[in-house]
């Protein structure tokens, strides 16, 4: 039995990892203008999509990218109250810890923020922003308006709101990226290149368009929902070929597992 399914269902493991960065078309033109808004006196920067569509990626990237060229921070884990965001704000003003017993005086933060116009230049990257409170957020607004810290702030958009935070911030927000699923060619180069940057060219060349327009309306072109959807197919592939490989044709992609797949984690209802 050989690791080939293994390592094909491992490819589509859905996790953040700069590494594995496959840059298309959408991808692309979403962080050349985040890198492009590091150079603008823009104040705060918005970027926004629906779950899935590689938002979280896009700002590792920006961060790795310049983390020892710029005053560049990034507070990836939302804060579970007001407090914690601010001792992580404190450490990124001071590069020390906040004392445990100490008060939060946001004027005290809007202070230093004015104090270091001029000479410092900060950008905080803030991700999953939907998670923080209207005040917080407002607070965040107060402290870019003070001209030295700039802000991009990563937003889930569902079907639901219109963009909450575009109303919030309204003029405050001087630049708004919006980062979309993605189209059936560009899922097909995602999936190929998932597949090839692991060595398995002869599995993704037994993919055809047939599955590819399968794979795109399951997924809606969404990249977490079709990591999902091949995770699950290559799983089911790895157990025929463990323990009934007489029923694999290794030759072929099978559309029926390919379907099963989607079956067993709901995209597809019989």
């Amino acid at each position: 039995m050989s690791r080939r399914y293994a390592d094909a269902k491992e490819a589509f493991i859905d996790e953040i990892n700069v590494d594995d960065y496959i840059e298309l078309e959408g991808s692309k033109r979403a962080y050349d203008q985040l890198e492009h808004s590091l150079g603008k006196s823009t104040k705060m920067v918005l970027l926004f999509g629906k779950p899935g569509t590689g938002k979280t990626l896009l700002l590792h990237r920006l961060f790795q990218r310049y983390k020892y060229q710029r005053d560049i921070h990034f507070i990836e884990t939302p804060s579970g109250n007001r407090r914690e965001f601010y001792e992580k704000l404190f450490r990124i003003f001071s590069g020390q810890t906040m004392p445990k017993k100490s008060k939060i005086n946001f004027e005290t933060f809007v202070a230093f923020g004015k104090k270091i116009k001029g000479e410092r230049s900060i950008v905080i990257l803030v991700d999953e922003a939907q998670m923080y409170p209207k005040e917080l957020m407002e607070e965040i607004r107060i402290l870019s308006d003070t001209g030295s810290i700039k802000f991009v702030i990563s937003l889930h958009k569902t079907e639901d709101e219109d963009l909450i935070a575009k109303q919030h911030f309204q003029s405050r927000i001087w630049e708004t990226i919006e980062l979309k699923n993605a189209d059936r060619k560009e899922l097909k180069t995602y999936v190929y290149k998932r597949l090839l940057n692991r060595g398995l060219t002869e599995i993704a060349n037994q993919l055809e368009d047939k599955h590819f327009k399968f794979i795109h309306k399951a997924t809606e072109g969404n990249f977490r929902e079709c990591n999902k959807l091949l995770y699950t197919a290559f799983e089911i592939y790895e157990y025929y070929d463990r323990h009934e490989p007489k029923k694999i044709d290794f030759n072929k992609f099978s559309m029926k597992i390919l379907e099963m797949a989607a079956i067993k984690i709901g995209m597809l209802h019989v």
